[in-house]
């Protein structure tokens, strides 16, 4: 099969095998070639695919060292169709990690079930004893809880409508969009699928089992941004979730037995949940082009290495007066916030060059699915099925 991108609304439908590939090594590749860390020797990725979680996965491998088990939820490809890109990903890393003498193993299915728990803990119990960290990225639409209902997260403003500019990134226009508040049933179900309260079952779950080293670290990702996106996310549907993610991580590093929980809050980046969110996509052009003015400009790979190296396993752990990792320290500088400001008032569909790196967005966005990708003949047929070890 001869696989180019499809693109539909804010995802594209196929992936590239060999594309993905070439991605991963390129991130193993930067972690190679960066300083050893004393980190964690045996860790769980819970959302271990795509974007962070899988760069958190390659920087605990290659720079720690680390055994890594993987919870994934993906396809692999068919005659029909390729596979995902997280399937895709995920081969491709254990190959590598296995032909480098590290352990890597992946779970696929619901990471919200009680099932993939069960597997995951079996797995654990019989190939590692015991994890010593546990990195909790997962980015869902939806949850299924144990008692079958079914909770479904939604992307909107609260208390009022908000209109600000956006980009429609296809036709490269800017315009003003209106975002419609969530409902209080909106919110809590936003909360259910994407809060803290999945995070904290399954540390409560490896601890009956014994499977968390008494004194393991436990992370989770979130995001806070400038003023401008505050009203989409910050105090949107997604910011309370991630307000009662943090609540998650004081409850667990106080009741969990000397487990330590943190919430990294990360840089603003091209992601597959990103590019859903109104306004979002078309501040992170301008910021993209602001930071690579400045050269400062960060990908997931250089975000987790530098959270594992620098931020969690350093001389001592760097958190804020709130007890949150800032790896958007970057982003939030004063003079880099000043610029994207700056641009954020002058830009419209006739000087969108100037004032946003859209080709960068877009580069960014194709590789999620392994295009653009260098030494990559994407005019060449493609095997689109790639088995992983013992997943299905």
């Amino acid at each position: 099969m001869i696989v180019k991108p499809k693109i539909r609304g804010f995802i594209c439908t196929t992936a590239h095998p060999d594309g993905c590939k070439a991605i991963v090594k390129e991130q193993i590749d930067y972690v190679k070639s960066q300083a050893k860390t004393e980190g964690p020797k045996k860790v769980l990725v819970i959302g271990a695919s795509m974007g962070y979680g899988l760069a958190s996965r390659i920087s605990a491998a290659y720079s720690c060292g680390a055994a890594t088990l993987g919870v994934i939820f993906d396809r692999n490809g068919s005659e029909k169709r390729t596979g995902t890109a997280g399937w895709y990903n995920t081969a491709a890393f254990e190959e590598f990690a296995k032909a480098d003498g590290l352990y890597a193993k992946t779970i696929n299915g619901d990471a919200y079930s009680k099932e993939i728990k069960d597997k995951v803990i079996e797995t654990i119990k019989a190939d590692l004893g015991k994890v010593d960290m546990v990195v909790y990225s997962l980015a869902a639409p939806k949850r299924v809880a144990a008692d079958g209902t079914v909770y479904s997260s939604v992307l909107k403003t609260t208390g009022e409508s908000y209109t600000n500019k956006t980009i429609d990134l296809k036709n490269r226009t800017v315009s003003d969009v209106t975002i419609e508040p969530a409902t209080e049933e909106e919110i809590t179900h936003t909360v259910k699928v994407m809060g803290g309260e999945d995070w904290r079952d399954w540390i409560d779950a490896l601890r009956a089992a014994d499977a968390i080293e008494p004194h393991a670290v436990t992370v989770a990702y979130s995001y806070i941004g400038p003023e401008l996106t505050h009203p989409m996310y910050f105090d949107g549907s997604i910011g309370r979730a991630k307000a009662h993610l943090a609540r998650t991580a004081e409850e667990i590093s106080a009741e969990c037995g000397g487990i330590r929980a943190y919430i990294s809050v990360n840089k603003a980046l091209v992601t597959q949940s990103s590019a859903a969110i109104p306004i979002v996509p078309l501040y992170i052009s301008i910021l993209y082009k602001v930071m690579k003015a400045h050269g400062n400009h960060e990908g997931c790979i250089e975000q987790m290495y530098r959270l594992f190296h620098d931020k969690l396993y350093g001389a001592s752990v760097c958190t804020d007066e709130s007890g949150m990792v800032r790896m958007d320290d970057w982003e939030m500088e004063e003079d880099i916030q000043k610029e994207v400001s700056a641009l954020w008032e002058n830009i419209s569909t006739e000087t969108l060059g100037e004032c946003a790196d859209i080709d960068g967005y877009w580069h960014d966005f194709y590789r999620l699915f392994g295009f653009e990708a260098a030494g990559v003949d994407y005019d060449a047929d493609e095997d689109v099925v790639r088995p992983i070890e013992g997943v299905e």
